[in-house]
């Protein structure tokens, strides 16, 4: 599965490639470097981290589930246990 970005977010992810290599290499790079570079992260780099997001969201969910019982859990056939007066 190839991770696209929404057309806004990749215009905001190009600029982003383009100041930080002004800033940390003081070297301006044009907008098919920009592009490159953000497409060789999303091919080589993006499945890491999508992958890691997901397995940590499924020990998130897998610990939940286990304690599913103990959080959504009624009594029943409470009604004649209670004190009645």
């Amino acid at each position: 599965m190839a991770i696209e970005l929404r057309d806004d977010v990749r215009k905001q992810a190009l600029a982003s490639i383009k100041a930080y290599f002004e800033e940390r290499f003081e070297e301006e790079i044009g907008e098919l470097q920009a592009q490159m570079m953000l497409d060789f992260f999303l091919e080589e780099l993006a499945p890491t981290v999508y992958n890691k997001a997901i397995a940590d969201a499924q020990a998130f969910v897998q610990e939940h589930v286990v304690e599913i019982d103990a959080t959504c859990f009624e009594p029943e056939f409470g009604y004649w246990k209670k004190d009645r007066k």
